[in-house]
Parts: C-alpha cells; sequence; structure tokens
C-alpha cells in the first residue's frame, strides 16, 4: 500500500535531542537499505536505538550515522542491560519460543480440513498423478521420498502406477497415523512405509532415487517447508538422483482489480444516502494494507504479459540462497487501463526421468485451472491510470526473517515510465508475510523512504536515483495463515 507519510516523522532526522537516553540493540541479520532515510547493518553491529518510532520501524545510530531500521532485525543487548542493573539475566522465556513455530504449523496440517483443501484441489493432484504415470517405466524398481506426504495420495499413486522397490512416506504432522491406515487399506503396505517426524531429523534405510514433494506456498517460498525439503535432499537422495518438482518460477504482472477496490473503498462514498468517506482512509488501512490471499486475477485483467521473477532449480538450491532472492522486471502496457496492484503466483515444473520426455508443469497463474492457492493480489493505496506502450520496470526482493523462520518480507520497487515526454514516477512497498496472529508480528506502519515533493503522478525527470522530485514509500503488511 502507498500512502504519504506525515512530515512531522522526519523531525528525528533533523533534531537529535533526544527526550530518553538511547537503548543498545545487536543486528540479528544483515540489513541493506532501500533509500537515503534507512540504516544499513550487519549482523552483530550493535545500534543505539534513540526512538521507536513504530512497532516495526526506529530510528537508530550507527558509526555516526542516523536512519531508521527495522525493529524485527534488532535485538536487545539483554546481558549488557542485566548486568549494568545488576540482575542476573532471566532467558527462560526467550529459550521457550520455537523459530519455527512447529506447534502451530504441524498442528494445522494434522488437521482434515487442509488435507481436504489440498486432496480437493484437481489440477494440483492430478498434475503429481500424471508426473507418476508418465515416468512410471522408469520409476520401477526405485526408491522413492514423498515429502510431506499428508494423507500419503502421492506416495500411493506411486505404489499403484508404478511398481517402486519402496516408497518412504515422511510425515511430521499427527495425520502421519491416519496415513499408515489408508496404507494398508489401500493394500500397499509391502510397499510404502510411513515415517513419522520432522525431515530434518530423519532416518531412513538407506539413499533414494527419487524425493517428491508438494512444499509450495504462497507467493512461493511462505512456509519454508522448502528448507526441509533441501536438507532432506542433501542426506538421502543419491548422486544422480532426480528432484520433483525439479524447478521453479515466481511470476508477477500488474494488473486491474477494479471489483475489489470498489467493494472496499467505494462503498464509503455513499451508503444509504449517507457520506461514510471519512472512513476511507481507515479502510485503505484495513483492506490494503497486507497482500490479498486466494485471489482469482481474471485474464482481461492483466495489463502486461506476465514474467518469472524468480526462478529456482532444485538440484543446485542451496538453504542459504533463502535467505534472500532478489529478480527484476520490465512490463509493456499492452493496453490502457487501471493500475491497481501487482498479482504474483507460481510455477513448477517436474522433468522427466527419461531423454526427450516433455517435461510437465504445474501453473497457478489465471491461465491455467485454478488450485487452492490462487494468486496473491499487492493492492497499491491509490489507482493509477496507465497508457498502452508505458513500461512497469522494477525489483522484487524476498527477505527471510532473521528469527521467525517461517516468515519473510516481500518488496517491490517499482517506477512507470513512458517513451512521451510524460516523465516517470517511482515506488516502494514491503510487505511482511508471517504464520499466525501474536506478539512478535509486526503492526502496520509507514515509513518515508525518502521525503520528495511529487506525489504519486509522474513528472517530468530522467533520473530517478538522484532527483529530489520524486516520493518514494515503503509499507509493512502483516499476514497471518492460522
Amino acid at each position: 500500500m502507498f500512502k504519504k507519510v506525515d512530515d512531522s516523522i522526519r523531525m528525528h532526522q533533523e533534531d537529535e535531542d533526544y527526550s530518553n537516553p538511547p537503548e543498545e540493540f545487536i543486528g540479528l541479520s544483515d540489513f541493506t537499505s532501500c533509500g537515503s532515510d534507512q540504516l544499513s547493518f550487519r549482523a552483530g553491529d550493535r545500534l543505539l536505538v534513540h526512538t521507536k518510532t513504530s512497532a516495526d520501524w526506529w530510528w537508530a545510530e550507527l558509526g555516526g550515522l542516523c536512519g531508521y531500521v527495522p525493529s524485527s532485525y534488532l535485538k536487545q543487548d539483554v546481558e549488557g542491560s542485566y548486568l549494568k542493573q545488576g540482575v542476573e539475566e532471566d532467558t527462560s522465556e526467550e529459550t521457550s519460543e520455537d523459530p519455527w513455530q512447529d506447534e502451530e504449523y504441524f498442528g494445522s496440517y494434522g488437521t482434515l480440513r487442509l488435507q481436504l483443501e489440498m486432496l480437493s484441489d484437481r489440477a494440483r493432484t492430478e498434475t503429481y498423478r500424471q508426473v507418476i504415470l508418465t515416468n512410471s517405466a522408469s520409476l520401477r524398481g526405485k526408491v522413492v521420498m514423498d515429502l510431506g506426504c499428508g494423507t500419503g495420495v502421492i506416495s500411493l499413486f506411486c505404489a499403484r502406477l508404478a511398481q517402486p522397490k519402496a516408497v518412504y512416506a515422511v510425515e511430521a504432522s499427527s495425520i502421519a497415523e491416519h496415513t499408515e491406515t489408508l496404507v494398508r487399506q489401500n493394500g500397499c503396505e509391502e510397499v510404502v512405509t510411513v515415517f513419522q517426524g520432522r525431515a530434518e531429523e530423519l532416518e531412513l534405510p538407506g539413499t533414494v532415487d527419487i524425493l517428491i514433494s508438494e512444499w509450495m506456498g504462497n507467493c512461493l517460498l511462505f512456509e519454508f517447508m522448502v528448507e526441509s525439503v533441501l536438507q532432506a535432499r542433501d542426506r538421502w537422495l543419491r548422486e544422480g538422483g532426480m528432484m520433483w518438482p525439479s524447478g521453479a518460477s515466481l511470476c508477477l504482472v500488474p494488473c486491474q482489480a477494479l471489483d475489489y477496490y470498489t467493494e472496499r473503498m467505494g462503498f464509503w462514498e455513499q451508503p444509504y444516502g449517507l457520506d461514510f468517506t471519512a472512513l476511507q482512509s481507515l479502510a485503505q488501512s484495513e483492506f490494503f494494507s497486507r497482500p490479498r490471499f486466494s485471489h482469482l486475477l481474471q485474464p482481461e485483467d492483466c495489463l502486461a504479459t506476465p514474467c518469472d521473477v524468480i526462478t529456482l532449480d532444485m538440484l543446485t538450491l542451496h538453504v542459504t540462497d533463502l535467505e534472500k532472492l532478489r529478480g527484476q522486471f520490465t512490463f509493456i502496457v499492452e493496453k490502457a487501463g487501471t493500475f491497481h496492484g501487482f498479482t504474483s503466483w507460481f510455477r513448477v515444473q517436474f522433468q522427466s526421468l527419461e531423454r526427450d520426455k516433455t517435461t510437465l508443469e504445474l501453473d497457478t497463474g489465471p491461465f491455467s485451472e485454478p488450485t487452492h492457492w490462487k494468486q496473491t493480489l499487492f493492492m497499491l493505496d491509490g489507482p493509477i491510470s496507465l497508457l498502452g506502450g508505458e513500461t512497469v520496470s522494477g525489483i522484487i526482493l524476498l527477505h527471510r526473517n532473521p528469527v521467525w523462520r517461517r516468515h519473510m518480507t516481500v518488496t517491490i520497487q517499482w517506477r512507470i515510465s513512458s517513451t512521451e515526454e510524460t516523465g516517470n514516477c517511482m515506488a516502494s512497498i514491503l510487505y511482511l508475510l508471517g504464520v499466525n496472529c501474536n506478539s512478535h508480528y509486526l503492526k502496520c506502519s509507514l515509513i518515508p523512504i525518502s521525503d520528495r515533493r511529487c506525489g504519486m503522478l509522474p513528472v517530468k525527470n530522467d533520473s530517478l536515483s538522484n532527483s529530489p522530485l520524486f516520493t518514494t514509500y515503503l509499507q509493512v503488511y502483516p499476514f497471518y495463515t492460522y
């Protein structure tokens, strides 16, 4: 969401007469600033926090430089503060926290509600069945691991359609107890063995030839089950083995979302003949301050041809690569329309075990059969009119939370330019993706990257990076899954 920030928030930059003494915090992870008003730092750096401007962003100092820093990337120097007070540190509460939040995560996948949602997704489930069926000859006599097997449907497909030597069905949630029953009920107990436990603690009889998993989440990586898949690959996949999916791509497109915008904003103009427009700013904050999941984008609402912004090779991807993923995009607007936001989805590929065979693909986008993931909509604060031939270009950054390992932030920075003398404009948005609503979640707040004068309208200027005419914004969006 984009919203102009009150100039008074910048008083910290111009007035260093702080009323309270600064507190010392330690960087948990590297942070690279997105604008001149932010402060870059590295993990382990000690920062002096002068003002906690909001729950999300604090005004801090490092090496004589000041700027805004994200509070979630810092921890207090508890040891130092306790020593100063002559009090013994109590870390019992801190150490009891689980950065993976496994209780909530695996608890949700232990319910039939989520299992039903996934099994009812025919596009998803049929793609996996077709992958096994078309590779059945090559799978014969092989050892397969089905990681995060849930009710075991993929394991049962393997046993029924491909005659493998063995299938290891691995599931950490409590649904695994029922999976064993389903394996026996379908007569596959001679081939399929269920292992209940986390992939990181897994002990198998030996290596596997194929590792298959349905690990994808919203914005492809959300929940970061992919880390468990990569760790299982490094421990148990034999050299030359196959990963399914073998590749993955995050897709993006600028889009219209008139119905959603009108439903959430237009309603307040004159309900029942009354003027409720005073609530529109609150509506913007409440409805557009987080990504809209389960959005169904209509193909005609795409303003340009979608593109892949991040691409992963599952055989070469490393766990450390997940900390920060960056992609670029350039969209040429194909028809005049109203730019309400960006929509994202993902595609995954399944390379054939046989040469010259077709690579199958599961596409969760608007031009394919709908899936339970649907698409994710990132709304702008206000609509922008685009003309055919204009260009929307920029970067997208997926940055994993350094503490809560199933969370991430999604930053989209973009600009609009025209071949005519209409100039360009630039903005930036930051989204926070979390897994459940508790005290560790950031509340929505605004921070200016730069306090410049043009607003959101195009201006005549050729240099975005150095011009004093552009206004750039940053917004944090919380998202809760369960």
